[in-house]
């Protein structure tokens, strides 16, 4: 089976060669490069990665939706998420693509130890008491395509990176956990600052909230 692994990077020139490099043997680097405006899109390039180009910055949903467009149609079969600021161990890749390959999982989803902010303990409890998922924020998913062929998207909402994992665990795909280490990032964080990412994800959370009450609410329905 076909394996994709989507980069979203927004100015990752100091870390996006190395994490191209540790990540290609594992399947095919996709990067999506958001509108940097220093160099990462050709640092990942001359690393031997496919590049797919934002002129302008859509964010990280944005950015794994366009990876997930091109994973598409070069007929890729399993598509894994991961950073591209050296936080994520690529030696962690066997044990997401295997399951997906094997058919035990349909979507593996990485387990932090522990949430970077309140806001995502909150959503993070909300998904483990619906669905037993303890980290539904985790940006080290796997999936298969066939996910995404059904869903049609991997995000419309500006999930910050759960709208497909929800979706799919809705619709009972089956799924499996792996514990994820979380290094240290190299630089600051893309998602903003604490005021602004709490609020992304707690607009994130509240949008999943209603969806599972949309779903509840047509399942009952005569």
């Amino acid at each position: 089976m076909r394996t994709s692994i989507v980069v979203p990077a927004y100015n990752e020139a100091t870390t996006i060669a190395e994490v191209v490099a540790r990540i290609a043997s594992f399947g095919r680097p996709i990067v999506v490069d958001d509108g940097s405006t220093d160099s990462t899109g050709a640092i990942a390039r001359s690393a031997g990665a496919e590049v797919v180009r934002h002129d302008e910055n859509r964010g990280y949903d944005g950015a794994i939706e366009s990876g997930f467009k091109r994973a598409q149609a070069i007929a890729t079969d399993i598509v894994v998420t991961f950073d591209a600021d050296g936080q994520h161990d690529p030696t962690l890749l066997p044990d997401i693509i295997s399951p997906l390959v094997s058919g035990q999982a349909e979507l593996v989803i990485g387990i932090r130890e522990k949430p970077a902010r309140w806001s995502e303990a909150l959503f993070n409890a909300y998904a483990r008491l619906k669905y037993g998922v303890p980290d539904i924020l985790c940006g080290l998913k796997g999936y298969r395509m066939s996910l995404y062929r059904v869903h049609g998207c991997f995000d419309s909402t500006q999930s910050i990176g759960t709208e497909l994992a929800l979706a799919g665990l809705r619709q009972g795909a089956t799924a499996a956990l792996i514990s994820v280490p979380v290094g240290k990032r190299q630089d600051q964080a893309r998602i903003g600052s604490a005021i602004l990412a709490n609020y992304r994800i707690l607009k994130a959370f509240t949008t999943a909230l209603r969806q599972d009450i949309t779903t509840a609410l047509l399942m009952k329905s005569p």
